[in-house]
């Protein structure tokens, strides 16, 4: 009996609550967004993101963040930071903050990184203090972070040529020793790819950058190095694996921001490398398995349809997970995943942001705009952002306007010299990967 009373109960406040939430839906509707608004004000608001979560004496920049209401987070990531450095030319081009602004606050990062964030080497922890730089959470040296660290510092070095954002930037680049990453500390000395980290109590992490994913921004950086570069046989040295899902080919499945990340920074349509590779072609198809990994799972889960999908690495109902297509999945999509593909399936990311703002938008849309993950199937809504996938949606949805970032990080000697030992060149006949 007491079962029934309680089972009875449960459903009347469910009845309660979902009228709330529709009454709270008729009397708060949020803000009509044409397509092109809608994506404008995700790139505003991630860029809201980077200028009040840094912190104002070091520049850290949080690694994640609440979406509405107040936070306690105090951890910084070196990634997150990267990607608020490269923000700031962003917000002069849109007037969302006066130059002299922006630019003080690119001064005070890169001050505070080269002249007093602890460094092995050249390279940075993950995680950080944001107000103090000191490391947490027993966190590696990550190279990939340090990497998307000084990719924004150079872009931010090269919007303010000749400046000291520009000598600081450049200084923090050529401190990096690529040797000592490459060969473990000289312990590999024949080792041609780069280590994922290294930690004072434990030593070289065991795992390499050695599969195609988002490494080539590393490798790029590495080459283009003026003091102690990576060795041109580095670019031929990290696998590229076909994947073949429903007709299509890419270079892995995995998460989408395999496809995504590098993109930030470089600008390969139309380029082949010295192995013959289209990388924008691999990212094109690899957004659409993702999609069709999706679409083909809509009888399992409620969360999929065809214009919402996006499998990536991000928050999760129980943790934080990374999940790949075709591989595994929950029902958890990344809006931020989707939005970034707007790169290379305009049309699809356009359709999946309206999709995700109109139908899940009271429950995910904040601050800082789309909540970092969401999954319908477990009712389950982030009230976080993260830090770099923000800043993934934002470099893309920019370079897809102006190509602003492309530009500035290609107008840097160390680019055209990585560019150049890549054999990267444009060629006439058919790509490696089909159209």
């Amino acid at each position: 009996m007491l079962s029934k009373v309680w089972w009875v109960c449960l459903c009347l406040w469910g009845v309660c609550v979902g009228g709330e939430l529709s009454t709270y839906a008729q009397t708060n509707p949020l803000p009509r967004f044409s397509d092109k608004q809608l994506l404008d004000e995700v790139e505003r608001r991630a860029f809201l993101f980077f200028w009040e979560k840094s912190d104002p004496h070091t520049g850290l920049t949080n690694d994640r963040a609440k979406n509405s209401g107040q936070d306690d987070y105090t951890v910084a990531s070196t990634a997150s930071t990267g990607y608020a450095l490269a923000s700031l030319p962003v917000a002069v081009r849109h007037r969302w903050i006066p130059h002299k602004e922006a630019f003080d606050r690119a001064l005070l990062t890169l001050t505070f990184l080269y002249n007093k964030l602890p460094n092995v080497h050249g390279w940075y922890y993950h995680f950080l203090d944001k107000r103090t730089g000191e490391r947490v959470w027993n966190c590696e040296l990550s190279s990939i972070d340090t990497v998307l660290l000084v990719a924004g510092a150079l872009v931010a070095g090269r919007y303010w040529k000749g400046t000291e954002v520009e000598r600081l930037a450049n200084a923090i680049y050529e401190r990096l020793d690529w040797t000592w990453m490459r060969t473990n500390g000289g312990l590999l000395t024949e080792k041609k790819v780069v280590s994922m980290g290294w930690k004072p109590d434990e030593g070289f992490i065991k795992a390499n950058w050695d599969t195609y994913c988002e490494l080539k921004t590393l490798y790029l950086l590495g080459m283009g190095a003026t003091r102690d570069p990576l060795p041109q046989e580095a670019w031929e040295a990290w696998v590229r694996n076909p994947l073949e899902y429903k007709g299509r080919t890419t270079l892995a499945g995995g998460p989408i921001f395999f496809h995504e990340m590098a993109f930030g920074f470089y600008d390969f349509r139309d380029w082949y490398d010295s192995q013959g590779w289209n990388y924008a072609v691999a990212a094109e198809q690899g957004i659409q398995i993702n999609r069709q990994f999706c679409i083909d799972l809509q009888g399992k889960r409620r969360t999929y349809a065809p214009d919402i999908w996006g499998l990536n690495a991000n928050d999760a109902p129980d943790g934080y997970r990374a999940y790949a297509a075709p591989g595994e999945e929950d029902g958890t999509v990344s809006p931020t995943g989707a939005v970034a593909a707007i790169l290379f399936t305009p049309k699809l990311a356009k359709e999946a942001a309206r999709a995700i703002y109109t139908r899940y938008g009271h429950h995910l849309w904040g601050r800082y705009g789309f909540g970092n993950a969401f999954n319908v199937d477990k009712n389950w809504f982030d009230p976080d952002v993260i830090g770099i996938d923000l800043g993934m949606a934002l470099l893309a949805i920019e370079n897809q306007k102006s190509g602003m970032v492309w530009k500035l990080l290609a107008s840097h000697p160390a680019t055209q010299k990585a560019w150049s030992l890549a054999g990267f060149h444009r060629a006439e006949g058919e790509p490696r990967l089909k159209e």
